[in-house]
């Protein structure tokens, strides 16, 4: 894969029998080091001047996403096993738990995908049930479909 590539992040969260979906196009960065994938892009928030920057780190087994920034987080998704970080925005800081169920990845020559299952708490409750994938492709060869 090339180091420029295009970068879409979907989300859903489930609560209540009700679901929201999340969808963010963007450029970024590719790299392959010690069999790890890298990801770095930056992230502009709604009524907010600044920006984040996301450092993803991609394996079979794990999806470990530092933000950076006007919000700081290290979030670590691995399978079975429940991770806490604090969680600093400029509203204010929570502690995230994030319970991953399941991780999968897929590898091409020009593409990447990740998609992770897992739950969600803030300050220490449960809030929802989430899928997120990460669905990466060189920026000559992608196709874009909205």
């Amino acid at each position: 894969m090339t180091r420029d590539v295009l970068i879409r992040i979907s989300g859903l969260q489930m609560m209540d029998g009700e679901h929201d979906d999340v969808e963010v196009i963007t450029t970024g960065d590719y790299f392959l080091k010690n069999g790890n994938h890298y990801l770095v892009y930056d992230e502009m928030m709604e009524d907010f001047a600044g920006s984040v920057r996301n450092t993803l780190k991609i394996s079979p087994e794990k999806l470990d996403v530092r933000k950076s920034g006007i919000t700081d987080a290290h979030m670590v998704f691995e399978r079975n096993r429940k991770n806490m970080t604090r969680y600093v925005t400029p509203m204010g800081e929570m502690i995230v738990g994030l319970c991953t169920n399941k991780i999968e990845l897929e590898e091409q020559e020009d593409s990447l995908k990740v998609s992770v299952d897992y739950s969600l708490d803030i300050n220490y409750d449960h809030v929802s049930d989430c899928n997120i994938t990460v669905d990466v492709h060189s920026r000559e060869c992608a196709k874009l479909e909205l």
